[in-house]
């Protein structure tokens, strides 16, 4: 599962040819939360709440790129890395 951004002990990742909706998986830690891209939800698990809140919002500022891994994936073409919150 390739990590397509790591910023402040988050690990986001994305799985070649996964289930529909487009989503991701975010890791703090023992925690892993999935995330549909679009619109923007927790589709399973939990994290911590203020690592969920630095997800969203990185989420919501790169959703387009998100939306395009997904297709690269889909594609089986290696994802683009996306810049994490600083």
């Amino acid at each position: 599962m390739p990590v397509i951004s790591r910023f402040l002990g988050i690990v986001i990742r994305m799985y070649f040819e996964d289930h529909a909706p487009p989503h991701f998986h975010a890791f703090y830690g023992d925690a892993e939360a999935v995330a549909r891209i679009e619109p923007l939800a927790v589709l399973a698990g939990t994290l911590p709440p203020r690592a969920l809140a630095l997800v969203v919002e990185w989420a919501t500022v790169h959703q387009d790129e998100l939306l395009e891994n997904w297709r690269r994936m889909e594609r089986d073409q290696a994802p683009e890395r996306i810049v994490g919150l600083e």
